[in-house]
C-alpha cells in the first residue's frame, strides 16, 4: 500500500464520520421543545385564574399585614369610638363569622391553586426524567461513535505503520546492494 491510498482512505473515513453527524443532526429534535408544546396544552380556566390570584394574595405578607390593620381598626371602632352602641360588641361574634368564612372560602381556593402548581411540578419532573434519558441514550451513542472512531484509527495506524515498514525494508535493500 502506498501513502496515496491511505490519504484517501482517511479522507473516506473523516467523510463517512461527516455523513453521520448530518444524519444524526438533521433527525434529532430537541426535545425539550416538543415538551414545551405539551406544556402549554394545557388550557387556564376562569376558575383556576382566580385559585392562583387568590393564593398569591393570601400568601403574601401584604395580606398578612393589612389583615391584622383590619382586625385591629375592627376591635378599636366598636371598643373605643362605637362604646354605647357597638355593631359587633366584646366578644366580637360577628368578626369570629367573618373570620370563619374567609377561612372556609380562602383555604379550598388555596389547595386547589397548590394541586394546580403541584401538577405542572409533576409534569416538569417527568419532563426532565425524560430529557435526562435522552441525555443519557445520546452521550452513550457518542461512546460507540469514539470507540468506532479510536477503532478504525488504530486499524489505519498499524496499516500505515505496515506499509512504513515495507517501504523501510525496501529502502534498505537497496542501500545494502
Amino acid at each position: 500500500m502506498n501513502l496515496e491510498n491511505f490519504i484517501k482512505e482517511e479522507d473516506l473515513q473523516l467523510k463517512k464520520l461527516e455523513e453521520l453527524i448530518k444524519k444524526s443532526i438533521s433527525e434529532e429534535e430537541l426535545i425539550s421543545s416538543r415538551l414545551m408544546s405539551i406544556d402549554n396544552e394545557s388550557p387556564t380556566t376562569f376558575g383556576d385564574k382566580v385559585a392562583d390570584k387568590m393564593a398569591a394574595v393570601g400568601g403574601s405578607w401584604t395580606f398578612i399585614g393589612s389583615f391584622f390593620l383590619i382586625l385591629a381598626t375592627w376591635i378599636a371602632t366598636n371598643v373605643l369610638w362605637l362604646n354605647e352602641h357597638p355593631f359587633d360588641p366584646y366578644p366580637f361574634i360577628l368578626l369570629n363569622l367573618v373570620l370563619s368564612c374567609l377561612a372556609a372560602i380562602q383555604a379550598p381556593i388555596i389547595m386547589m391553586s397548590q394541586n394546580r402548581k403541584e401538577e405542572k411540578d409533576r409534569k416538569r419532573a417527568r419532563n426532565d426524567y425524560v430529557i435526562n434519558m435522552k441525555a443519557e441514550i445520546e452521550i452513550r451513542s457518542l461512546h460507540n461513535k469514539v470507540d468506532l472512531l479510536l477503532t478504525e484509527q488504530m486499524k489505519s495506524l498499524f496499516r500505515m505503520q505496515e506499509a512504513q515498514l515495507i517501504l523501510l525494508e525496501k529502502i534498505s535493500e537497496r542501500v545494502g546492494q
